[in-house]
């Protein structure tokens, strides 16, 4: 396996990334329920195995990150052999001292192999030496290998928003407390 390099994102780098098939496939679901009774409100999650993969579209518009990423806080690339092969942007909000992961992508033939866990490395490293206190990281509920992975990286889940993205999914949300 070749050594994964984490770098700042530069401009000749975003053409390649654009191009990153960013959908995935996922074999179970995180399916929200919700329970309204008498003036209370509960939700609750649980992890339900479909019958057979599905393809998941990424819920951001990845053309658009040739405008977006000087939009954003760090962009950090991957690299594997010189080629691009993952991408994290990130966004701080100064008022609460908080690092929000908006896209974290790894190449479909770089997945399973370190890239998303290095870059996610980076964005804690990154974050922590700007004194942050919290990471957050969102995913979509069908996305479960994110949802494995944030869990993995010690991230915790910490709430939702139905019908957040433009389809109409729910995004989870998952964070770790910074030391």
């Amino acid at each position: 396996m070749s050594e994964i390099q984490i770098r700042p994102t530069i401009a000749s780098d975003l053409a390649r990334l654009m191009g990153i098939d960013h959908s995935i496939k996922s074999d179970a679901v995180w399916q929200l329920e919700v329970r309204r009774e008498t003036g209370q409100v509960s939700a609750a999650f649980r992890e339900v195995r479909l019958p057979r993969s599905i393809e998941v579209p990424y819920p951001h518009n990845h053309f658009s990150l040739a405008d977006d990423w000087i939009k954003r806080s760090m962009m950090f690339t991957a690299l594997v052999s010189t080629e691009p092969a993952g991408y994290v942007s990130l966004l701080e909000r100064g008022a609460s001292s908080t690092v929000w992961i908006f896209d974290l992508v790894a190449d479909p033939g770089q997945r399973r192999r370190g890239v998303a866990s290095a870059l996610l490395a980076a964005a804690q490293a990154w974050a922590e030496s700007r004194a942050h206190r919290r990471l957050i990281l969102e995913a979509q509920s069908k996305n479960i290998p994110a949802i494995r992975l944030a869990q993995k990286s010690g991230f915790e889940f910490c709430g939702y928003n139905d019908h957040y993205y433009i389809n109409k999914d729910v995004a989870l949300f998952f964070a770790k407390i910074l030391k």
